[in-house]
Protein backbone atom coordinates (compact mmCIF):
# COMPACT_ATOMS: atom_id res chain seq x y z
CA UNK A 1 0.00 0.00 0.00
CA UNK A 2 1.17 3.53 -0.83
CA UNK A 3 0.35 6.50 1.41
CA UNK A 4 0.71 9.96 -0.14
CA UNK A 5 1.47 12.83 2.23
CA UNK A 6 0.30 16.03 0.55
CA UNK A 7 1.74 19.28 1.91
CA UNK A 8 0.48 22.66 0.77
CA UNK A 9 3.35 25.18 0.89
CA UNK A 10 4.08 28.87 0.55
CA UNK A 11 7.38 29.95 2.12
CA UNK A 12 7.42 27.21 4.77
CA UNK A 13 11.21 26.95 5.20
CA UNK A 14 11.12 27.52 8.97
CA UNK A 15 9.55 24.17 9.90
CA UNK A 16 9.52 22.19 6.66
CA UNK A 17 12.86 20.46 7.23
CA UNK A 18 11.75 19.33 10.69
CA UNK A 19 8.42 18.13 9.27
CA UNK A 20 10.01 16.14 6.45
CA UNK A 21 12.67 14.71 8.76
CA UNK A 22 9.89 13.48 11.01
CA UNK A 23 8.01 11.94 8.08
CA UNK A 24 10.94 9.88 6.78
CA UNK A 25 11.44 8.19 10.16
CA UNK A 26 7.79 7.25 10.60
CA UNK A 27 7.10 3.64 11.50
CA UNK A 28 5.67 1.76 8.51
CA UNK A 29 3.30 -1.16 8.87
CA UNK A 30 3.16 -2.72 5.40
CA UNK A 31 2.90 0.59 3.56
CA UNK A 32 5.20 2.91 1.65
CA UNK A 33 5.25 6.70 1.72
CA UNK A 34 5.49 9.35 -0.97
CA UNK A 35 5.78 13.04 -0.12
CA UNK A 36 3.96 15.47 -2.41
CA UNK A 37 4.47 19.23 -2.26
CA UNK A 38 1.88 21.51 -3.85
CA UNK A 39 3.58 24.91 -3.86
CA UNK A 40 1.94 28.24 -4.57
CA UNK A 41 4.96 30.41 -5.27
CA UNK A 42 7.54 30.05 -2.52
CA UNK A 43 10.47 32.46 -2.73
CA UNK A 44 12.45 31.12 0.23
CA UNK A 45 14.22 27.74 0.61
CA UNK A 46 11.00 25.70 0.69
CA UNK A 47 11.52 23.98 -2.66
CA UNK A 48 15.22 23.30 -2.06
CA UNK A 49 14.37 21.65 1.25
CA UNK A 50 11.64 19.58 -0.41
CA UNK A 51 14.01 18.42 -3.16
CA UNK A 52 16.60 17.35 -0.59
CA UNK A 53 14.02 14.88 0.75
CA UNK A 54 13.13 13.60 -2.75
CA UNK A 55 9.63 15.01 -2.50
CA UNK A 56 7.43 15.06 -5.58
CA UNK A 57 6.74 18.72 -6.36
CA UNK A 58 3.90 20.29 -8.30
CA UNK A 59 2.80 23.91 -8.52
CA UNK A 60 -0.27 26.08 -8.48
CA UNK A 61 -0.18 29.70 -9.62
CA UNK A 62 -1.49 32.69 -7.73
CA UNK A 63 -4.31 33.12 -10.22
CA UNK A 64 -5.43 29.53 -9.78
CA UNK A 65 -5.01 29.24 -6.03
CA UNK A 66 -7.77 28.39 -3.62
CA UNK A 67 -7.30 26.17 -0.58
CA UNK A 68 -9.56 23.46 -1.96
CA UNK A 69 -8.14 23.59 -5.48
CA UNK A 70 -4.61 23.31 -4.14
CA UNK A 71 -5.45 20.14 -2.22
CA UNK A 72 -7.33 18.67 -5.18
CA UNK A 73 -4.36 19.27 -7.48
CA UNK A 74 -1.92 17.84 -4.96
CA UNK A 75 -4.14 14.80 -4.44
CA UNK A 76 -4.59 14.25 -8.16
CA UNK A 77 -0.80 14.51 -8.62
CA UNK A 78 -0.22 11.84 -5.97
CA UNK A 79 -0.51 8.06 -6.35
CA UNK A 80 -1.40 6.80 -2.88
CA UNK A 81 -4.42 4.75 -1.87
CA UNK A 82 -4.63 6.89 1.25
CA UNK A 83 -4.09 10.65 1.13
CA UNK A 84 -2.65 12.39 4.18
CA UNK A 85 -2.75 16.17 4.59
CA UNK A 86 -0.48 18.06 6.95
CA UNK A 87 0.36 21.75 7.09
CA UNK A 88 3.90 22.85 6.32
CA UNK A 89 4.13 24.37 9.79
CA UNK A 90 3.03 21.21 11.62
CA UNK A 91 5.40 18.57 13.00
CA UNK A 92 4.35 15.05 14.09
CA UNK A 93 4.87 14.41 17.78
CA UNK A 94 5.69 10.71 17.59
CA UNK A 95 7.11 8.14 15.18
CA UNK A 96 3.82 6.24 14.93
CA UNK A 97 1.83 9.35 13.99
CA UNK A 98 1.18 8.25 10.42
CA UNK A 99 0.34 4.62 11.12
CA UNK A 100 -2.03 5.71 13.89
CA UNK A 101 -3.72 8.38 11.78
CA UNK A 102 -4.51 6.04 8.88
CA UNK A 103 -5.41 3.00 11.01
CA UNK A 104 -9.20 3.63 11.07
CA UNK A 105 -9.20 3.90 7.27
CA UNK A 106 -7.19 0.72 6.82
CA UNK A 107 -9.48 -1.08 9.27
CA UNK A 108 -12.67 0.10 7.57
CA UNK A 109 -13.88 2.13 10.56
CA UNK A 110 -13.86 5.50 8.77
CA UNK A 111 -13.12 7.06 5.41
CA UNK A 112 -11.79 10.35 6.79
CA UNK A 113 -9.67 10.83 9.92
CA UNK A 114 -8.01 13.74 11.68
CA UNK A 115 -5.61 13.92 14.57
CA UNK A 116 -4.81 16.04 17.58
CA UNK A 117 -3.10 19.44 17.34
CA UNK A 118 -0.89 20.91 20.04
CA UNK A 119 0.72 24.34 20.21
CA UNK A 120 4.48 24.89 20.26
CA UNK A 121 7.04 27.69 19.88
CA UNK A 122 5.22 30.81 18.67
CA UNK A 123 1.68 29.41 18.96
CA UNK A 124 -0.28 31.92 21.03
CA UNK A 125 -1.60 30.88 24.45
CA UNK A 126 -5.24 31.50 23.47
CA UNK A 127 -4.85 29.34 20.39
CA UNK A 128 -3.44 26.54 22.54
CA UNK A 129 -6.72 26.71 24.47
CA UNK A 130 -8.63 26.44 21.20
CA UNK A 131 -6.60 23.35 20.32
CA UNK A 132 -7.44 21.88 23.75
CA UNK A 133 -11.15 22.43 23.07
CA UNK A 134 -11.38 21.04 19.56
CA UNK A 135 -8.63 18.41 19.75
CA UNK A 136 -9.05 16.69 23.14
CA UNK A 137 -6.97 13.84 24.54
CA UNK A 138 -9.58 11.13 23.87
CA UNK A 139 -10.25 9.58 20.46
CA UNK A 140 -13.69 9.07 18.90
CA UNK A 141 -13.71 6.36 16.24
CA UNK A 142 -16.03 7.10 14.56
CA UNK A 143 -17.20 10.45 15.86
CA UNK A 144 -20.56 12.19 15.70
CA UNK A 145 -20.76 15.21 13.39
CA UNK A 146 -18.59 16.49 10.58
CA UNK A 147 -16.02 18.64 12.35
CA UNK A 148 -12.49 17.92 11.11
CA UNK A 149 -9.30 19.74 10.22
CA UNK A 150 -6.91 18.90 7.41
CA UNK A 151 -3.86 20.44 9.04
CA UNK A 152 -3.50 16.85 10.28
CA UNK A 153 -5.81 14.45 8.46
CA UNK A 154 -6.15 11.45 6.16
CA UNK A 155 -8.76 10.37 3.64
CA UNK A 156 -9.36 7.26 1.60
CA UNK A 157 -8.58 8.05 -2.02
CA UNK A 158 -11.95 6.70 -3.13
CA UNK A 159 -13.72 9.08 -0.73
CA UNK A 160 -11.69 12.03 -1.99
CA UNK A 161 -12.34 11.04 -5.61
CA UNK A 162 -16.08 10.95 -5.01
CA UNK A 163 -16.44 14.18 -3.01
CA UNK A 164 -13.32 16.29 -3.62
CA UNK A 165 -12.70 19.62 -1.94
CA UNK A 166 -14.88 22.57 -2.81
CA UNK A 167 -12.65 24.96 -4.76
CA UNK A 168 -14.74 28.08 -4.16
CA UNK A 169 -14.95 28.32 -0.36
CA UNK A 170 -12.56 30.73 1.37
CA UNK A 171 -11.65 28.20 4.05
CA UNK A 172 -12.98 25.18 5.96
CA UNK A 173 -12.79 23.12 2.79
CA UNK A 174 -12.21 20.10 5.02
CA UNK A 175 -15.48 20.55 6.90
CA UNK A 176 -17.39 21.31 3.72
CA UNK A 177 -16.29 18.00 2.21
CA UNK A 178 -16.90 16.20 5.51
CA UNK A 179 -20.45 17.50 5.71
CA UNK A 180 -21.30 16.15 2.26
CA UNK A 181 -19.61 12.87 3.10
CA UNK A 182 -21.54 12.50 6.37
CA UNK A 183 -24.82 13.27 4.61
CA UNK A 184 -24.22 10.03 2.68
CA UNK A 185 -23.49 8.07 5.88
CA UNK A 186 -19.73 8.53 5.68
CA UNK A 187 -17.72 7.97 8.86
CA UNK A 188 -15.18 10.41 10.29
CA UNK A 189 -12.76 9.45 13.06
CA UNK A 190 -10.89 11.63 15.51
CA UNK A 191 -7.58 9.98 16.40
CA UNK A 192 -6.12 11.78 19.41
CA UNK A 193 -3.01 9.60 19.50
CA UNK A 194 -1.96 10.90 16.06
CA UNK A 195 -0.70 14.26 17.34
CA UNK A 196 1.14 17.10 15.66
CA UNK A 197 2.57 20.37 16.87
CA UNK A 198 0.77 23.16 14.99
CA UNK A 199 2.94 26.25 15.04
CA UNK A 200 1.41 29.56 14.05
CA UNK A 201 3.49 32.73 13.82
CA UNK A 202 1.04 35.32 12.50
CA UNK A 203 0.66 39.04 12.74
CA UNK A 204 -2.61 40.07 14.30
CA UNK A 205 -4.19 41.20 11.03
CA UNK A 206 -3.49 37.76 9.56
CA UNK A 207 -5.14 36.08 12.54
CA UNK A 208 -8.16 38.32 12.05
CA UNK A 209 -8.26 37.61 8.32
CA UNK A 210 -7.98 33.86 8.92
CA UNK A 211 -11.05 33.87 11.15
CA UNK A 212 -12.87 36.22 8.79
CA UNK A 213 -12.48 33.96 5.77
CA UNK A 214 -13.38 30.91 7.85
CA UNK A 215 -16.58 32.67 8.96
CA UNK A 216 -17.37 33.42 5.31
CA UNK A 217 -16.91 29.74 4.50
CA UNK A 218 -18.97 28.67 7.50
CA UNK A 219 -21.93 30.57 6.10
CA UNK A 220 -21.98 28.18 3.17
CA UNK A 221 -21.61 25.13 5.38
CA UNK A 222 -23.94 26.22 8.20
CA UNK A 223 -26.01 29.20 6.97
CA UNK A 224 -28.09 29.23 10.17
CA UNK A 225 -25.09 30.38 12.24
CA UNK A 226 -25.37 34.12 12.86
CA UNK A 227 -23.01 36.27 14.94
CA UNK A 228 -24.33 39.61 16.17
CA UNK A 229 -22.26 42.51 17.45
CA UNK A 230 -23.44 41.62 20.95
CA UNK A 231 -22.30 38.03 20.39
CA UNK A 232 -18.89 39.29 19.29
CA UNK A 233 -18.44 41.35 22.47
CA UNK A 234 -19.77 38.54 24.66
CA UNK A 235 -17.43 35.97 23.06
CA UNK A 236 -14.39 38.22 23.45
CA UNK A 237 -15.20 38.90 27.09
CA UNK A 238 -15.94 35.27 27.99
CA UNK A 239 -12.92 33.84 26.20
CA UNK A 240 -10.52 36.40 27.70
CA UNK A 241 -11.83 35.58 31.18
CA UNK A 242 -11.48 31.84 30.53
CA UNK A 243 -7.95 32.19 29.15
CA UNK A 244 -6.92 34.54 31.94
CA UNK A 245 -8.10 32.09 34.60
CA UNK A 246 -6.17 29.30 32.91
CA UNK A 247 -3.08 31.51 32.68
CA UNK A 248 -3.32 32.26 36.42
CA UNK A 249 -3.37 28.52 37.17
CA UNK A 250 -0.37 28.05 34.87
CA UNK A 251 1.48 30.88 36.61
CA UNK A 252 1.92 32.93 33.43
CA UNK A 253 -0.90 35.51 33.66
CA UNK A 254 1.29 38.60 33.47
CA UNK A 255 3.32 37.13 30.62
CA UNK A 256 0.33 36.17 28.48
CA UNK A 257 -2.57 38.51 29.27
CA UNK A 258 -1.84 41.13 26.59
CA UNK A 259 -1.54 38.53 23.82
CA UNK A 260 -4.65 36.75 25.11
CA UNK A 261 -6.68 39.93 24.69
CA UNK A 262 -5.19 40.70 21.27
CA UNK A 263 -5.79 37.18 19.98
CA UNK A 264 -9.41 36.99 21.10
CA UNK A 265 -10.17 40.43 19.68
CA UNK A 266 -8.64 39.40 16.34
CA UNK A 267 -10.50 36.09 16.40
CA UNK A 268 -13.97 37.42 17.08
CA UNK A 269 -13.82 40.68 15.15
CA UNK A 270 -12.73 38.58 12.17
CA UNK A 271 -15.55 36.11 12.82
CA UNK A 272 -18.11 38.92 13.06
CA UNK A 273 -16.92 40.58 9.86
CA UNK A 274 -16.89 37.34 7.91
CA UNK A 275 -20.31 36.35 9.17
CA UNK A 276 -21.84 39.61 7.96
CA UNK A 277 -19.86 40.35 4.81
CA UNK A 278 -20.00 36.98 3.05
CA UNK A 279 -22.70 38.15 0.64
CA UNK A 280 -20.73 41.19 -0.50
CA UNK A 281 -17.33 39.57 -1.03
CA UNK A 282 -15.73 41.14 -4.07
CA UNK A 283 -13.36 39.27 -6.38
CA UNK A 284 -10.46 41.42 -5.20
CA UNK A 285 -11.16 40.69 -1.55
CA UNK A 286 -11.69 37.00 -2.27
CA UNK A 287 -8.25 36.92 -3.89
CA UNK A 288 -6.83 38.43 -0.71
CA UNK A 289 -8.39 35.68 1.37
CA UNK A 290 -7.21 32.92 -0.90
CA UNK A 291 -3.74 34.29 -1.57
CA UNK A 292 -2.52 36.87 0.95
CA UNK A 293 0.58 38.88 0.05
CA UNK A 294 2.42 37.31 2.96
CA UNK A 295 2.66 33.68 3.95
CA UNK A 296 -0.70 32.19 4.99
CA UNK A 297 -0.65 29.98 8.09
CA UNK A 298 -3.62 27.62 7.94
Amino acid sequence: MLVSIVIRTLNEEVYLRELLSSIVVQERDNFDIEIVIIDSGSTDETLSIAKSFDAQITHISKNEFTFGRSLNLGSDFSCGEILVYISGHCVPVQADWLATLISPIRNGLAGFTYGRQIGRDTTKYAERKIFDKYFPASSKIPQDGFFCNNANSAIDRNVWSQYKFNEDVTGLEDMELAKRYCEHNGKIAYVAEASVYHIHNERWRHTQRRYEREAIALQKIMPDVQVTRFDMIRYIWASVIFDAQAAVKDGIFFIEIVEIVKFRIAQYTGTYRGNHEHRNLSKKRKDNYFYPAETPKD
